[in-house]
């Protein structure tokens, strides 16, 4: 079971080894806790201090009269990693004392990056696993379509890092954010890359996996819901439909089709009955569209276009193949916006 509770102010106290109980140190110091971390043996080096932080070290267990002074007057007692017999110590102490006391998994993932799909862009679409990996981050490193408005809470004891991209804008260039991930990895951290929608369907995924692997550091993906089946479930569209649909395809239109650096076989996809999902194209509709109606794909075939699927600004625009590109321009649709195209536009029935 998971509560949420209010700790401002309070007086916490956290048993653990550093690192293994960094993160829940750093968790209740940014709630505002009153936070006392106990570690055995040496003390954390200045540098891994935090300086709203009191650092103890744990009494012997027979010296009754520090214990008390640790935990007194404590409200809440956590312990991390703890092996049997510490853990009963400190719980029957906290029984006489009426402390309560809650356990939490000792952190791992020190040193490695994750590539973590953010979803289409509400974090209530994140998986649990992306959700696991979020709040036992050190830093985040996040794009501009990841769900960013929760974020702090989703990871709270990790630095926040924008490295989104924009249109014809790159905030930190590729290698740059390659290069940055790597560094904090080496140094010990747990770093996350929040990409929007899946880490592996056209989110530049794979090439920091290969970075990181050429760079000896350890990398682990959380696949996310795809903005290309999810805005138009969303939306009330359904990619595949039994006797309407048995394929779709999904393609990038950040490329032209007329554009030699197009690696999409238009004249292909003008043949195929199935959907077809097109991401990053809206500035490229207009000729899309015309580039498929001239390849044999029917001016009338339905098509729409999902805005910001998901979220409070979702937008759903329905028309054809022949029309939708004006119909969008005339309705001020904006990026990012995900088309579709193919029967299964108007299968549901459902109008915009």
């Amino acid at each position: 079971m998971q509560l949420e509770i209010d700790v401002r102010d309070r007086k916490v106290v956290i048993f653990g080894g550093h690192p293994a109980a960094s993160r829940v140190v750093k968790r209740f110091a940014v709630a505002g806790a009153r936070t006392t971390a106990v570690v055995d043996g040496r003390m954390p080096l200045p540098a891994d201090r935090l300086p709203s932080v009191r650092y103890a070290v744990r009494p012997e267990d027979d010296s009754l009269p520090d214990w008390m002074n640790l935990l007194g007057p404590a409200w809440l007692v956590v312990m991390v990693g703890l092996d049997g017999v510490t853990e009963q110590h400190i719980r029957t102490l906290c029984a006489h004392l009426r402390i309560v006391v809650a356990c939490e998994p000792p952190a791992d993932g020190h040193g490695v990056v994750t590539l973590v799909g953010g979803g289409p862009g509400v974090s209530r679409l994140l998986t649990l696993a992306a959700r696991d990996a979020l709040r036992e981050a050190d830093v985040v490193f996040y794009d501009r379509l990841a769900p960013t408005a929760e974020l702090q809470e989703l990871a709270p004891a990790a630095e926040l890092v924008d490295v989104g991209k924009r249109p014809h804008h790159h905030l930190v260039p590729q290698a740059a954010i390659e290069e940055q991930m790597i560094a904090r990895a080496r140094r010990g951290a747990s770093v996350v890359r929040l990409k929007g929608g899946d880490p592996f369907v056209f989110g530049r995924g794979g090439e920091e996996v290969v970075a990181c692997a050429e760079a000896g550091v350890p990398v682990l993906v959380v696949p996310g819901v795809t903005s290309s089946i999810a805005a138009p479930a969303l939306a009330g569209i359904p990619v595949t439909h039994r006797g309407v649909a048995h394929e779709f395809t999904v393609v990038s239109g950040h490329v032209p089709p007329d554009s030699p650096e197009s690696l999409v076989d238009w004249p292909a996809l003008a043949r195929l009955r199935g959907t077809l999902v097109v991401l990053m194209g809206l500035k490229n509709l207009p000729k899309i569209a015309a580039r498929l109606v001239a390849e044999g794909r029917a001016p009338h075939t339905p098509a729409a276009v999902v805005q910001e699927g998901s979220t409070q600004a979702q937008r759903v625009l329905r028309s054809t193949l022949g029309e939708v590109a004006a119909a969008a321009a005339e309705a001020g649709i904006k990026p990012p916006a995900v088309v579709v195209i193919g029967n299964v536009v108007s299968v549901l029935g459902i109008s915009s």
